[in-house]
């Protein structure tokens, strides 16, 4: 199903069909997935196995919580360890080694932690680290939190008549508007919805008069004892960049509490109008010619649309111009794609080489450091910048050595 949406978005006219590539490039396309053929979903733990473990030690289940720093024979704050707490709740103090000037600490917390690593240590706006009595206040760093993005998603869920394969997300369409659009199939539910759940969907698709007695069918026959493969596929658009900014602050001084967050999804006309562009797309693509023996008869595009309104996706309150205004739609039933970035932006909290701006030895390498993410799944561009980061400091580190060396 999901590997034939490429017939249905050249249909829909998100052309020409690119086939098989890695490169970012208008119409549609089949990309690489992180999974190997046997399901098994790689990420950066992997590398681990070509590290020497006579120079790594790896803490499973620790938590970093203070950035330390010293001003001992420095013209400004210079970090010199961290705090972390393991497993067993047991606290440690790591310190750099002194007799190395070049050694640093990276930190990749991730778009969320990092901010409020830095923050909790004294790296932050002034007046927000007072407020949280946080003492001392190392830099005063108005930056720090600021810039947080998401990429704002919409989601279709379209039943099917026939059986259909399990595929993740593979298959893109990148139109000239900023928005992309997925397809994926063979959806799973968690054994956590309830047949409950389903009545009360049934019972508010049933108040809206939507021509959706197929679809009540389709969810009456679902057992909910175990976790299924549904017969089911399912869209999603996701805006580009976005150009919607929001900020991070730290709710208290407790580094295993969330921080604050405020992404401000759709708060640029821009962003709002790619959504409903890509929401437009996808509509012709569920009725489309091709896409007709997928789907149950009756059932359209902006049927289904209405469809998701009665799922609980979010916290977000309904609005009744939700079923005809395809930008309140836009809001009432955004959902986070979990492509978190900003907080310890390049050129705002970090410089080209991902240092901290007016702070020696302390360097951000992670999604935090992004003015913008694609749209599609960050983690290859994470892990290739953590290489590239790498392959900086042992470069760096060789040209320090030599230069000692010819003094």
């Amino acid at each position: 199903m999901a590997n034939g949406v490429y017939r249905w978005s050249f249909e829909a006219g998100v052309t020409p069909y690119n086939g098989f590539t890695y490169k970012h490039i208008y119409g549609t396309k089949v990309g690489g997935t992180i999974l190997d053929p046997d399901g098994r979903r790689h990420t950066a733990a992997d590398l681990l196995e070509y590290a020497d473990p006579k120079k790594i030690t790896v803490y499973l289940h620790a938590s970093a919580h203070k950035i330390l720093f010293t001003t001992t024979g420095t013209k400004r704050p210079k970090a010199n360890g961290v705090i972390f707490q393991d497993a067993n709740g047991v606290f440690h103090t790591a310190k750099l080694a002194a007799h190395n000037a070049q050694n640093e600490v990276l930190l990749s917390a991730g778009a969320i932690a990092s901010p409020q690593l830095l923050l909790l240590s004294g790296v932050g706006p002034a007046a927000h680290l007072a407020d949280h009595g946080v003492d001392p206040v190392i830099l005063d760093h108005p930056m720090v939190g600021q810039g947080m993005g998401d990429n704002p998603m919409n989601a279709v869920v379209i039943p099917s008549p026939k059986p259909v394969e399990v595929s993740l997300v593979q298959v893109a369409g990148i139109p000239h508007f900023g928005s992309y659009i997925e397809g994926l199939s063979g959806l799973s539910l968690s054994i956590s919805l309830t047949h409950s759940f389903f009545d009360g969907v049934i019972n508010l698709l049933n108040e809206i008069k939507l021509p959706t007695k197929t679809l009540s069918n389709f969810f009456k026959l679902l057992d909910l004892r175990f976790n299924i493969t549904t017969q089911a596929g399912g869209m999603i658009q996701k805006v580009y960049g976005p150009i919607s900014r929001g900020h991070l602050e730290l709710r208290n001084t407790n580094p295993d509490d969330n921080p604050s967050v405020t992404f401000n999804y759709y708060q640029e006309p821009e962003d709002l109008n790619n959504c409903v562009e890509g929401l437009s797309t996808i509509i012709k693509v569920i009725n489309s010619q091709n896409y007709s023996k997928y789907k149950f008869p009756g059932v359209t595009g902006r049927g289904l649309l209405d469809f998701i309104l009665a799922l609980p996706i979010n916290l977000r309150p309904r609005h009744i111009n939700s079923l005809f205004d395809l930008k309140q739609y836009c809001k009432d039933t955004v959902m986070t794609i979990y492509h978190y970035h900003g907080g310890c932006q390049v050129g705002k909290v970090v410089d080209n080489d991902y240092k901290v701006l007016g702070i020696d030895a302390l360097r951000v390498v992670d999604a935090s450091t992004f003015l913008k993410t694609p749209g599609t799944n960050p983690q290859a561009t994470i892990m290739m910048l953590g290489r590239y980061v790498g392959q900086k400091i042992l470069r760096e580190r060789a040209d320090f050595l030599e230069t000692k060396e010819e003094l």
